[in-house]
């Protein structure tokens, strides 16, 4: 009987030790992580302000490619996958370099400066992951520690940059492997977004929140009109990840060298805003949701936003494509709200969530971050928007290295990556 007892005693204390080392080391992380984050958010922001403020440095874009292949090659890392290779270090132990951090810093910030169209968001990623990783490696955590170190990172630089604490905690431990949550992460991830959320706030970064001007009573002609919205959306996600994949791939395959890839892709993107006549579509797209809300839109815009992005990333210039995939989802929920005759500041909303949804196939970070974005008046519209959006977005994905563990329509275990 003592030694039962011993064993409980034992077993509890060193349940107690790992709570604490979790609450300490997230803390750590989160402080860590959520300066260099607000950093980042301050240079992302000064570049787009100069972009703005100096159209003609759009010329220098293919310049630019050339510096970030020479800076990959310089520190021999050639062949980086991004945000790909933060999510396959969680699942299957692949290295994740501290260079990274440095490298999509700088890299992310050329794309923007010079005018290519990329989000911020996988820069986030890749500099959370690969800080929150150094840590586990310089305390000497195992494995699996170090995979929930960095989970935490990409938690707290997620939250320092797009200031929605919620959907930053849950969106690592979901996008990994979808149909498994890993919970062992839960406090950390939400303890560190919690902290890099304040450490932005305090120095002044705003979080990316829109109003809902125009709310309609939720009833079955609107539940039925939101959910053909999520739909199409859903089929725009697939459209999108198809899009990038397909663009990335041809570049390979037509120009193997990297030099001449970047090169001409940075070409590309100047002939297409020549074409354009503006800017609108180069860097992050965030500019343009807001006149969405009013249901100010052009029916071509969320088509040339794919072709702008898949242009840039394609060739091998850094970003990421989830704020990219907002810009996607508004224009086009808003165009679908217009020939509805529906409120187009909701239909706007409903875009952007399902989009992302689609193609990040991760329902409850998706509407956590509807709420923290739009609010939680729209919640039956939201939960709708992601249920459909995720079901009919079939396995597609931004990432490759993404797993879908079990089935959209089934109850199987299907252990596939992402298309």
């Amino acid at each position: 009987m003592n030694e039962v007892i011993r064993h409980k005693i034992e077993h509890n204390l060193q349940r107690a030790r790992t709570s604490v080392k979790w609450v300490i080391f997230a803390v750590i992380s989160g402080i860590v992580v959520g300066l260099v984050g607000t950093v980042f958010y301050f240079c992302m922001s000064k570049v787009t302000q100069l972009r703005g403020d100096h159209p003609w440095l759009i010329w220098l874009l293919p310049i630019g490619g050339l510096a970030i292949v020479g800076a990959y090659h310089l520190l021999h890392d050639e062949k980086d996958t991004g945000t790909n290779l933060v999510i396959s270090s969680i699942h299957s132990g692949d290295n994740l370099p501290l260079r990274m951090a440095p490298l999509i810093f700088i890299s992310t910030l050329i794309t923007h400066l010079l005018g290519g169209s990329a989000g911020r968001e996988g820069a986030a990623l890749q500099l959370g992951g690969s800080i929150g990783n150094e840590i586990g490696k310089l305390f000497k955590f195992d494995e699996k520690d170090k995979h929930i170190m960095t989970m935490c990172g990409m938690s707290a630089a997620f939250s320092a940059l797009f200031g929605t604490p919620m959907a930053a905690a849950i969106f690592s431990m979901e996008v990994v492997s979808v149909g498994i949550m890993y919970y062992a992460a839960l406090v950390p991830c939400v303890i560190a977004a919690l902290i890099a959320h304040g450490i932005a706030g305090y120095f002044g970064a705003e979080a990316e929140i829109f109003l809902l001007s125009d709310l309609p009573a939720f009833t079955t002609g609107s539940a039925v009109r939101i959910s053909v919205l999520a739909a199409l959306c859903a089929l725009v996600s697939i459209l999108f990840c198809v899009l990038l994949h397909g663009a990335e791939h041809s570049y390979k395959k037509f120009l193997q060298n990297p030099y001449l890839r970047i090169l001409s892709g940075g070409v590309i993107v100047i002939v297409l805003t020549l074409l354009v006549g503006d800017q609108r579509y180069n860097g992050s797209g965030i500019a343009l949701i807001e006149p969405c809300m009013e249901g100010n839109v052009r029916w071509e815009m969320f088509l040339l936003k794919m072709i702008f992005t898949a242009a840039t990333l394609g060739a091998g210039f850094k970003g990421g494509e989830i704020v990219p995939s907002f810009c996607i989802g508004g224009t086009f929920g808003c165009l679908i709200g217009n020939l509805m005759g529906f409120s187009p500041s909701l239909c706007t909303a409903v875009g952007m969530t399902a989009v992302f949804c689609g193609v990040t196939n991760c329902p409850i970070s998706s509407l956590l971050i509807s709420f923290e974005m739009f609010g939680y008046e729209g919640m039956p519209y939201f939960l709708l928007t992601v249920a459909f959006s995720y079901m009919l977005s079939g396995y597609y994905g931004l990432y490759h290295s993404q797993k879908i563990m079990y089935s959209k329509y089934k109850t199987n275990y299907i252990n596939k990556k992402a298309q």
